[in-house]
C-alpha cells in the first residue's frame, strides 16, 4: 500500500512539472536535499537550498518552455524513513528554432518521509548540450548562463 502512494506521489510530482508548477516541486523537497544535474551546461550542477533549486526550476522552463515528460517505467523500494524511487521517462519540448527536444533520462530520488532528500537525474547530456546551444543562439541568454550551484 505505501509504495503505491509514493508511485501515486511521484505521478503528481510530474504532473506538476508539466504545469511547470514550480511551488508543488519546491514543497517536495526536504529542508535539507541534494539536486543532481549531470552535465557542463547551463542546467548542470549541484543544488542544496530551496532558492537555489527554485531558480534551477525557473530557469528550466524558460530554456525548455513547454517542457513535458512522459513516465516509462518507476521502481519503488524501501520504508517511510527511507525509500528509494527510480523513474525512467521521457522528455519533450520545442527549440526556439522550431525543431523538437526529446531526451530519455532517469531520476534517481530518496525520500525520507515522503521528501526529497536526494534527487539525482541521469540523461543524454549531448542532447541538453544542443539544446542549450540552440536556445542560446536564439537569444536565450540563460541558455548559456554559469550553472546555479550553491
Amino acid at each position: 500500500m505505501y509504495h503505491a502512494i509514493v508511485r501515486r506521489n511521484v505521478h503528481k510530482l510530474f504532473e506538476a512539472l508539466d504545469r511547470a508548477d514550480i511551488d508543488y516541486v519546491v514543497a517536495g523537497v526536504a529542508p535539507h536535499f541534494e539536486h543532481i544535474f549531470s552535465g557542463d551546461h547551463a542546467m548542470g550542477g549541484v543544488r542544496h537550498t530551496r532558492p537555489a533549486i527554485r531558480a534551477w526550476f525557473e530557469r528550466l522552463f524558460r530554456v525548455l518552455p513547454g517542457l513535458r515528460f512522459s513516465i516509462k517505467h518507476m521502481a519503488v523500494s524501501g520504508w517511510p524513513w527511507a525509500t528509494t524511487v527510480v523513474v525512467e521517462w521521457r522528455d519533450f519540448a520545442t527549440l526556439a528554432d522550431g525543431t523538437p527536444y526529446v531526451n530519455d533520462g532517469a531520476h534517481a530520488i530518496q525520500l525520507r518521509w515522503g521528501k526529497v532528500v536526494v534527487l539525482h537525474a541521469y540523461l543524454d547530456t549531448a542532447v541538453m548540450i544542443d539544446a542549450m546551444r540552440v536556445m542560446a543562439e536564439a537569444g536565450v541568454a540563460e541558455a548559456s548562463a554559469p550553472k546555479i550551484e550553491d
